[in-house]
């Protein structure tokens, strides 16, 4: 097995314009491998913590380059001579780091360093990064399509953050993805017409931004879309409430396009996963309520998909699995710092029947690996944007590859969830 040699960090720009972490692991035998950090705006309370300089001069106080400066040496020495192994590697940084969030050495650096090594890995072996991880990798996942973009994840006046379309009936990942762009642009021809122009402007990860006043009517704009574009009956809808960011502690109460006590909003859900093909919701309750996810995961049959609840984390997920919170993990390895830490609670998620679902962040890049990471996982589902902006189509345009590289091996998640969920 080769040893890591060398670590570099450098300042490189997110999908925001944002600084981020771009780490270069080299082995003793010449292999060199690059990783990005991607980074999130609506955040979970309970996540790693990403660790920037607050210079307000340099990137209004978002640079990293003092950071950086200061902790690759000693980086660097701990890690020369390691064996490229993943697990050893990240738990060399988790000692190195010394706190329970990551908040010395920061989650965009154990991240992209974690990633940078499982790639090296797999660079080493010849193979690519989803066969190096899991040699027996089939699956490609559903797209979780997120067309429209509210909340943190645009600068409009759309409560609910995400407005999702899953196309569960096509036959294979490509069409998968043609279906979705078919539905893009029938949805932006209505947007501008009922919108305007300035509608057509995109959120954090690609879907549009009109001014959507409630759930139903960003339902009603999906579903509207759905149709003109011909694939009635082959899609399925989700959410990303992100209700951490619509509650009010004071109140205890959500405000959407009013402000709806739990049960109220609980009713509200019934109706959609009932009458609207809903068969997908993300954080539906705040990120500390986990007997309220428990109770919609009781009464309702539909996919519930804790985020800012779980935030990737072992242990918020045995907490969850106990309480019977919740169905189904988001999967972002940068919100726990390490792959290792990511790969275990995904790993104890699947134990338990819970579905995988692989994400990226609002403020991504180029590095297209979580593409490769959701194959490994045998995830059932990736969230990674509209298909319309770099950071985005790179991730779809790797999962194609990966498709043509399985060839008949590969199968299509979309029949699963349809067996499950409706």
């Amino acid at each position: 097995m080769p040893y890591v040699k060398r670590v570099r960090l450098s300042e490189v720009l997110d999908g925001r314009g944002d600084p981020t972490v771009a780490a270069t692991v080299t082995t003793d035998d010449g292999v060199e491998a690059t990783a990005l950090a991607p980074s999130g705006r609506s955040t979970g309370r309970h996540e790693a913590v990403e660790v920037r300089d607050g210079e307000s001069e340099w990137y209004n106080g978002r640079g990293l380059r003092h950071h950086l400066a200061q902790v690759e040496p000693e980086i660097s020495e701990a890690l020369e001579g390691s064996r490229l192994d993943i697990s050893r590697v990240d738990e060399a940084l988790i000692q190195l780091d010394g706190t329970a969030n990551k908040s010395r050495l920061g989650a965009n650096v154990t991240s992209a360093i974690s990633l940078a090594v499982a790639k090296a890995a797999a660079r080493a072996d010849g193979v690519s990064l989803y066969h190096y991880l899991n040699p027996l990798a089939r699956t490609l996942p559903v797209p979780q399509m997120n067309l429209i973009n509210g909340g943190r994840h645009a600068y409009n006046a759309t409560p609910v953050q995400e407005f999702i379309v899953m196309p569960v009936k096509a036959g294979d990942f490509a069409e998968a993805l043609s279906w979705t762009m078919r539905i893009y642009h029938a949805l932006s021809q209505m947007v501008k017409q009922r919108y305007g122009h300035h509608a057509l402007n995109t959120g954090d990860e690609g879907g549009l931004t009109p001014d959507v006043p409630s759930l139903a009517a960003g339902l009603d704009l999906l579903s509207e879309a759905v149709k003109n574009a011909g694939l009635a009956g082959g899609v399925r809808y989700g959410l990303d409430m992100a209700a951490t960011h619509l509650y009010d502690v004071n109140t205890q109460q959500y405000t959407i396009d009013r402000a709806y006590t739990r049960e109220e909003l609980f009713a509200m859900y019934a109706d959609i996963v009932e009458h609207r093909q809903v068969v997908s919701i993300e954080d539906p309750v705040e990120e500390d309520d986990f007997e309220g996810l428990a109770q919609l995961t009781r009464r309702l049959k539909a996919q519930w998909v804790g985020d800012d609840l779980f935030v990737t984390n072992p242990a918020r997920v045995r907490r969850a699995i106990q309480m019977g919170a919740g169905n189904a993990l988001l999967w972002k390895f940068n919100q726990i710092g390490t792959l290792s830490e990511a790969w275990t609670a995904a790993d104890v998620a699947r134990r338990h029947g819970y579905e995988i679902v692989v994400s990226e962040r609002s403020g991504d890049t180029e590095d297209p690996a979580i593409a490769d990471l959701a194959v490994a996982l045998g995830a059932s589902q990736i969230k990674t944007g509209a298909p319309v902006r770099g950071e985005r189509t790179a991730k779809y345009n790797r999962l194609l590859a990966i498709q043509r590289e399985l060839g008949t091996l590969g199968r299509y998640a979309g029949q699963d969830l349809m067996e499950r969920y409706g």
